[in-house]
């Protein structure tokens, strides 16, 4: 009978919290859950989230359902009797001045799975220190959460007064949230298939089935051809895995603990459907139809061999991505977008840029040690053979590097760079099966460094090495995948100065992904020429989005800047200035308009954009701009 009326006071308990909107206090976890929504934005997967308003001049504080309320001006107009419009809200409830405000606005946040609790403002908000300290002590009193209770510093101001041991409440970093993230969607969508581990060394040899959804006990370098991905390694959002992933429109997640989850243990080798959300996943066993992709024709890509020349991309070449490629053409266009340059929207691009014409790649492959290779490689009958079409696609490469290059190619290069300010230059793929609409080939090909005049790291073996890397086992399968005709692929080499002295490097999205119908970009940033699509095991980049709350206004006061994560190789520091964020903003709305009326877009698409930091000066490089494909 006990058990029954404890039964019964329990349910009641949770059925009138959930009638209810809000409440002053939060007594235990039931009734925080009673009260607990998604966060606006999705930049953490595991945080279940209460919006919280305190009214200042009524000394009232209010925990609302943010299932059912979704922003906190919704609360205050529905039910606080707020008759302002919304800007005002926003202009008056963010500012620095407490007389200006009606309300504190905030978030009590939870690492689900742990103990974590973190109080979080909007990154926008530019309360002080003792307006925060208050607020703080105001959630201690009124909730059941006690010493736990951290601060988040989110942006750069909050982390500058940390540093200036301004705070007297406890503050984590974005490491506190980042290290105990176990699951993370990387692609979202669902599929049925049969579900297979692999090791990654075992992709060396063995080629999984496409009707499988396979774990991985690793990152692949090669996506395989399956119908979907679990890996136990966390991803760097723009990592070439991630974008691979969106072109491929496969569900793929990453989940830290997949191979202790007995759950999925169960299912290994039976048919499963994966579905995959932005902050859960689920899989199950099932009877549901495979549907294998077919694809009935093969897409050929033009190849304009009259152009045999080196291109000076200091000016724009006409249709140049059927002569030189898509990246060597884009990066013509953002050198002439740099050229219309203002007081606070400059950058430069890489210096002594030219392009290397299909012409030379497509004579050097028709030579007798190589030709008959790839042909012996495209009318090959067994695509399912890993180890045999591994193996051929490595003596198709080696007979490249092999064959001496047209001496015409060097002396066209020696010439053009005999003045030059630098000695050391990077050449980098430019084919006509990457940076497009369609496909984005990131992370396909190889760019390798050439010296002027050395005789071991010479222009000729860069050349070559770049050449071969159209028969890499990842964009030979990749293109196969998409329906490529193999005999239609062609290799420009875009060529410019190296960095050896970069303090950064980094990839910029024009969108905020992590809040749709928000403004912002997403940027991704590491310390030195330590790789942010590509990065070392137990490697974490700075991660951010920045934005203007009202986007018309650029002022610096209304610069917002919310942190994902911080470089680990930096101590949890940021590696960029204010000023440094502000300039990256401006240039990236400049490239993502320009970029667009170059494409000849009818609407403003974001675009990918690779930076780097160099130099004693800390100047401002983009080195490339791509459609990004969501």
């Amino acid at each position: 009978m006990r058990k029954f009326v404890y039964t019964f006071i329990f349910l009641f308990i949770i059925t009138s919290l959930s009638a209810q909107s809000y409440s002053a206090s939060l007594s235990n976890y039931e009734a925080y859950k009673a009260f607990k929504g998604k966060p606006l934005s999705d930049k953490f997967s595991n945080i279940e989230s209460v919006k919280i308003v305190y009214d200042l001049k009524n000394k009232k504080m209010y925990y609302f359902n943010s299932a059912l309320i979704s922003h906190h001006y919704d609360f205050a107009t529905n039910y606080l009797g707020y008759d302002k419009e919304v800007e005002i809200f926003n202009q008056e409830n963010y500012s620095d001045s407490e007389k200006d405000r009606t309300y504190l606005l905030g978030n009590l946040n939870h690492i689900k799975g742990t103990d974590k609790w973190i109080f979080e403002l909007a990154a926008s908000d530019r309360m002080s220190v003792p307006l925060i300290e208050n607020f703080y002590n105001l959630i201690l009193k009124s909730s059941f959460i006690g010493p736990n209770l951290k601060f988040y510093l989110n942006n750069p101001e909050k982390m500058q007064w940390y540093q200036e041991n301004k705070f007297k409440i406890p503050c984590v970093k974005s490491d506190y949230i980042f290290n105990e993230i176990t699951y993370q969607e990387i692609v979202s969508g669902s599929n049925v298939g049969i579900l297979k581990p692999y090791k990654i060394k075992d992709l060396e040899t063995i080629k999984p089935k496409t009707d499988e959804i396979i774990i991985l006990d690793g990152t692949p370098d090669i996506l395989p051809d399956v119908r979907g991905i679990i890996v136990n390694e966390l991803q760097t959002p723009l990592s070439h895995l991630v974008l691979l992933g969106k072109n491929r429109k496969i569900p793929i997640m990453a989940y830290t603990t997949v191979f202790k989850d007995n759950t999925i243990k169960r299912l290994i080798s039976k048919k499963v459907e994966l579905k995959i959300e932005i902050d859960t996943f689920y899989i199950k066993e099932t009877t549901k139809k495979i549907n294998n992709k077919t694809i009935s024709k093969k897409k050929q890509l033009l190849i304009d061999n009259s152009v045999t020349d080196l291109v000076d991309l200091n000016s724009i070449p006409k249709k140049g991505v059927n002569f030189i490629g898509s990246k060597a053409q884009n990066l013509a266009y953002l050198i002439a977008i740099s050229k219309d340059i203002t007081k606070d929207i400059s950058f430069k691009t890489p210096e002594n840029a030219h392009a290397i014409p299909f012409y030379f790649y497509t004579q050097h492959i028709q030579k007798q040690s190589i030709s008959p290779l790839i042909k012996e490689l495209l009318d090959y009958p067994y695509k399912d053979s890993t180890v045999w079409i591994n193996h051929q696609l490595k003596k198709i490469r080696d007979a490249i590097k092999k064959e001496p290059i047209n001496p015409d190619l060097i002396a066209k290069l020696n010439q053009a760079y005999k003045n030059a300010a630098f000695k050391n230059f990077r050449f980098r793929s430019s084919t006509n099966a990457e940076d497009l609409d369609d496909f984005n080939g990131a992370g396909l090909y190889d760019s390798k460094t050439g010296i002027l005049g050395d005789s071991i790291k010479t222009f000729e073996k860069a050349i070559k090495q770049v050449w071969a890397s159209v028969w890499n086992e990842g964009s030979y399968t990749e293109r196969e995948l998409f329906g490529i005709d193999q005999q239609s692929i062609a290799m420009g080499v875009l060529v410019h100065r190296s960095f050896p002295d970069e303090l950064a490097n980094g990839v910029i999205i024009t969108q905020n992904i992590f809040r749709k119908n928000f403004p912002g970009i997403t940027v991704n940033i590491q310390k030195g020429e330590n790789s942010v699509v590509k990065p070392e095991k137990g490697e974490i980049c700075e991660q951010f989005t920045a934005y203007y709350l009202t986007p018309e206004k650029t002022a610096d006061e209304d610069f917002n800047v919310d942190y994902i994560s911080n470089s680990n190789l930096n101590n949890n520091e940021p590696l960029l200035s204010n000023k440094e964020m502000i300039s990256l903003n401006l240039v990236s709305q400049k490239i993502e308009t320009q970029m667009n009326r170059y494409w000849k877009k009818n609407r403003l698409n974001p675009v990918d954009i690779e930076f780097k930091i160099v130099g004693k000066n800390r100047a401002l490089y983009i080195k490339q701009a791509r459609p990004f494909n969501e």
